[in-house]
């Protein structure tokens, strides 16, 4: 980490700390790779809340992520390392978009309510980091086409305004594709909703 960038962490030992859990959840094969080190550096001031540090990379605590880059570069799995970071009130669950979509088709509009203001069984609405988005289809349920993330999106919109739910997104598409896939409606919703950190084009492939 860069001299100049002063923190109250260490952020190299967090990232000891993460490698050690990724080789517990993916094998003796996961290294956290250092040219990856500028985007798990933003990940980790967001999650531990290191203020001066997400200030200098103009890092919004009170919105989510939208975590971007090629196939294989790594996204996934790094937001479900950094989640043991979080703390309690930042927790979130990681799911997948296309496991949404065969949601859907089972079950109907009723996904789109479990997955903006949760299910009857839950205290209320939850945390989610959506994974991948773009990998799932626009679905017909009865004959009814319907964009299932966009209006889980626009939902989780409305939660943040009113209730300050934070939502995290992975996904390999540009701006202009989400809003091609989406609409200018959510592509604009999601510039109020999420900071952007994106892995370089040419960022290695790691399957």
């Amino acid at each position: 980490m860069s001299e100049n960038l002063k923190s109250q962490y260490c952020y190299s030992e967090v990232i000891t700390l993460l490698e050690q859990k990724g080789i517990e959840l993916y094998g003796n094969h996961f290294k956290i790779l250092e040219t990856d080190y500028p985007i798990i550096f933003k990940l980790i001031a967001y999650f531990l809340k290191d203020e001066p540090t997400c200030f200098q990379h103009g890092i919004n605590l009170n919105k989510g992520l939208l975590l971007t880059g090629p196939i294989g570069c790594g996204k996934t799995s790094l937001m479900n390392l950094i989640k043991y970071l979080a703390p309690t009130e930042q927790k979130f669950f990681l799911k997948p978009c296309r496991d949404i979509s065969f949601e859907f088709i089972q079950d109907g509009y009723q996904i789109i309510h479990k997955y903006s203001n949760g299910n009857l069984d839950q205290s209320g609405p939850r945390s989610y980091c959506f994974d991948d988005l773009g990998t799932e289809n626009n679905l017909k349920y009865f004959g009814n086409e319907c964009n299932v993330m966009a209006e889980i999106l626009l939902s989780r919109y409305d939660l943040f305004i009113s209730k300050k739910l934070k939502t995290h997104i992975t996904t390999n598409l540009s701006a202009s594709e989400i809003e091609t896939h989406y609409g200018n409606r959510v592509r604009s919703r999601l510039r109020q909703m999420v900071n952007l950190i994106a892995f370089e084009k040419s960022a290695q492939d790691k399957r």
